[in-house]
């Protein structure tokens, strides 16, 4: 048994400090919402500002937008040329999926200075793509509502997760430090043979 945590000693480490890492800024999370409740910003404040924002970029590209707080549920409604095409919830602002980014990328370590850049970086890039990723879904609702499944369901997550995946295989190529460790494992285990 104790051949075995030697020998995967490298994704053991990896898979603990992942879920360690998730967990925690999952929870911390958790708190910040369940706290955020009844402050001036609905339904919360990072939630308040991707909706702003969004309405924002789609001002910037001739579509005239609003945005209203739900009368029934804890979300923004956006409305483009007068026309309610979609509802911004929590789960929109990108935060989710900074969190299993950053969860990854401290798994699969690097130097400390590349490591917080890299995470600046990408959780920056992600929450642009998202507001990108939101406000072309906005116009998609509005030119082609019959697509609205597809859009919604297919495309534009496919987007923001596959622009999350390739930024995971660009770090563990460039910057890990644990594949390194990992290649210079291989190597040791085939000269052996």
């Amino acid at each position: 048994m104790k051949a075995l945590f030697v020998k995967y000693k490298s994704v053991i480490q990896f898979i603990l400090t992942f879920l360690m890492v998730y967990f925690v800024l999952t929870l911390s999370y958790k708190l910040y919402l369940d706290n955020s409740e009844g402050l001036a910003y609905y339904p919360d404040y990072l939630t308040y500002q991707v909706a702003e924002q969004t309405n924002a970029l789609l001002d910037a590209f001739g579509y005239e937008t609003d945005t209203f707080p739900h009368p029934d549920e804890a979300s923004i409604q956006l409305i483009v040329n007068d026309y309610y095409v979609a509802r911004i919830i929590e789960g929109c602002n990108s935060v989710s999926i900074i969190i299993l980014f950053v969860a990854f990328i401290i798994a699969f370590s690097g130097g400390l200075k590349a490591t917080l850049v890299y995470l600046l970086v990408g959780g920056l890039l992600i929450y642009i793509v998202n507001l990108a990723r939101i406000a072309l879904l906005a116009v998609g609702l509005y030119q082609y509502p019959e697509h609205s499944g597809f859009l919604h369901s297919v495309v534009f997550p496919g987007i923001i997760y596959g622009m999350v995946f390739l930024l995971w295989m660009f770090w563990v190529n460039r910057f890990s430090t644990i594949n390194k460790q990992h290649k210079k494992e291989i190597l040791n285990t085939t000269d052996e043979l």
